[in-house]
């Protein structure tokens, strides 16, 4: 359902960095849509691996992370 990929494949994307990175930087993810999956980076190694994961995986994920119930 998901694997890594080079950024080289997931380039054109529009990528959108998590409003929990701060100013600061540090720590970020970034995320970008495809048709039917979500593409997710590291924002500070944009030119490594790039993790792709369908729609319901992603919502899955969010839902989880959001609610507490995932840690």
């Amino acid at each position: 359902m998901n694997n890594a990929e080079s950024s080289t494949v997931a380039t054109g994307l529009v990528w959108f960095k998590s409003s929990y990175s701060g100013a600061e930087g540090g720590d970020c993810v970034e995320v970008a849509t495809g048709t039917g999956v979500v593409h997710v980076r590291d924002s500070k190694a944009v030119a490594g691996p790039v993790l792709t994961v369908s729609h319901e995986a992603w919502v899955g994920f969010v839902g989880l992370t959001s609610s507490g119930k995932g840690a």
